[in-house]
């Protein structure tokens, strides 16, 4: 006897409102709120109107979901234009219309419970990669950074919270309908137990020491659109106060840097192309007598085209390895089809220049130490995190530049991802920004020393380095490749069983 769906109980109207509602509870569970519960309340509420009902009520329901839940998490993109955040948050919905299409069938097989967290994995994956390089902000799990279920990432990575997150959700949706509340009481506790147990972070093997490091957060002459307009004084904000921080090391009022971290867009001014802004940036490096990783955009022989990077510069040799982003963002930092839209949007001339892809990770080697960079919006990219790990970095440094941002939640949402990042990694995460937020962030993901937004200033910490694994680093991709073959072992055991099904009741008919 097949059950009845779900959207013959419930009317359409009801469905998206209380779809509409649950993307809204989803994004309160990020920052800045961050009542990280309201993931699940937010999961659950969406897949309880979608539970075997059908596709194109599921398709529906899923976009209404993900509208409403990317309008509140991505408000920070009114900076940028209400166009943009409104065209963003759609194109991000229709990822969720593709996942509550599929809910919908995949609910009525007996492995759901499996099957729908695996397709949720699959499609944050797929998000987060294409297309022109994806955009992974808002995975479920990045609304764990002050979760227990966090210490999973170690494990797992982002992949395992969201499944998990998910997964619960699944098991209460059929708890609820089949009144069978044990396995979802079973799975709880078996969650908090592990939570318990496992240590933050889960790291094997490998050797560790101490580095002191030095962050700067100069500041910026605005916010807003017009934060970087005057590049020159930028620079100038971050040489004084790499100079300040000199003379409180010659004063002994806080100790000698093995090296020091500014953030992106430190300079705007190209260091090889203006030899003042070179001059300047020596001379606070001279000062300081330690290496200093400037954030820089570089020109290349292409006058169309820019590097976003950090430089190694010593105090004896000068400027030598650098790292160019791996992630630039697109309409933020290149514009695809830049010839037909520009002049549809002239809010594109405002980005007048493409930055050009990078190529290597940023595994640097700064005072001895094996630095593994990254740059802003790159927090929320895994391959960045796996690459480095694997090339042997000891510290992860994020240069980034939020004074577009500030005031509203995009720091402190990239500050929780930059938590998890901390747990997956088992490594101490030194964050350097211009504006805010800037800091230590030790392996268990606990925060050591934090400059706020809008402060000015510097910050000196001892951080472990380590050369041990955690598991996640180990795997990579291994939980997303894992969940796209549940996935697809579902589907095809569902498409299986429901043609044998089929058969079985024609050869009864005939009989």
């Amino acid at each position: 006897m097949v059950e009845p769906d779900s959207g013959t109980r419930l009317g359409v109207f009801a469905a998206v409102a209380i779809a509409a509602v649950s993307g809204v509870v989803t994004a309160v569970a990020f920052a800045p709120i961050g009542w990280w519960p309201l993931a699940f309340v937010g999961v659950l509420g969406v897949l309880a109107v979608q539970w075997r009902a059908r596709s194109r009520r599921g398709a529906l329901t899923g976009f209404v979901y993900g509208l409403t839940f990317f309008l509140v998490l991505l408000a920070w993109m009114t900076v940028i234009g209400m166009d943009a955040w409104i065209l963003l948050a759609a194109y991000c919905a229709l990822w969720n219309a593709a996942l509550g299409a599929l809910v919908a069938p995949l609910s009525r097989l007996r492995g759901s419970v499996l099957c729908v967290p695996s397709a949720w994995v699959v499609m944050e994956a797929l998000r987060g990669r294409v297309p022109l390089g994806g955009f992974p902000w808002g995975e479920i799990a990045f609304s764990q950074g002050n979760s227990p279920v966090g210490a999973l990432t170690g494990i797992a990575g982002m992949a395992g919270v969201t499944f998990l997150v998910v997964a619960l959700a699944v098991l209460t949706v059929e708890g609820i309908q089949r009144r069978r509340f044990l396995p979802v009481a079973l799975v709880s506790v078996a969650v908090i137990v592990a939570i318990i147990v496992i240590p933050r972070p889960l790291t094997v093997g490998g050797e560790g020491s101490t580095a002191t490091v030095a962050v700067v957060q100069g500041g910026t002459p605005g916010t807003g659109m017009d934060a970087m307009s005057e590049d020159r004084v930028v620079l100038l904000n971050h040489v004084d106060q790499t100079l300040a921080l000199a003379v409180a090391v010659d004063a002994g009022a806080e100790p000698q840097p093995d090296f020091v971290v500014w953030p992106e867009n430190g300079s705007d001014i190209d260091p090889f192309r203006d030899p003042s802004a070179a001059a300047l940036i020596d001379e606070a490096v001279q000062a300081i007598g330690a290496p200093v990783l400037v954030g820089a955009v570089l020109s290349t022989e292409d006058p169309t085209k820019v590097e976003n990077a950090g430089i190694v510069w010593d105090p004896v040799s000068g400027p030598g390895e650098r790292y160019v982003k791996m992630h630039p963002v697109p309409f933020g930092e290149f514009l695809p089809f830049r010839d037909e839209l520009t002049p549809v949007i002239s809010r594109f001339d405002r980005v007048p220049r493409d930055f050009v892809r990078g190529t290597e990770p940023g595994v640097l080697t700064i005072g001895g130490v094996v630095v593994g960079d990254t740059i802003c919006f790159e927090v929320a990219y895994d391959d960045v995190f796996t690459s480095v790990i694997a090339g042997g970095a000891e510290v992860i440094t994020v240069q980034t530049n939020n004074a577009t941002y500030q005031g509203t939640g995009q720091p402190v949402q990239q500050w929780d991802i930059e938590r998890l990042r901390a747990l997956s990694t088992g490594r101490a995460v030194v964050v350097a920004s211009t504006t805010g937020i800037s800091g230590f962030i030790a392996p268990d993901g606990t925060v050591r020393q934090q400059l706020g937004e809008g402060e000015t200033g510097y910050l000196v910490s001892e951080v472990p380095l380590s050369t041990s694994r955690t598991p996640a680093s180990v795997f990579g991709v291994v939980p997303e490749l894992a969940a796209g073959a549940a996935l697809l072992i579902g589907v095809g055991l569902g498409v299986y069983v429901r043609r044998r099904h089929t058969a079985l009741e024609r050869s009864s008919a005939e009989a």
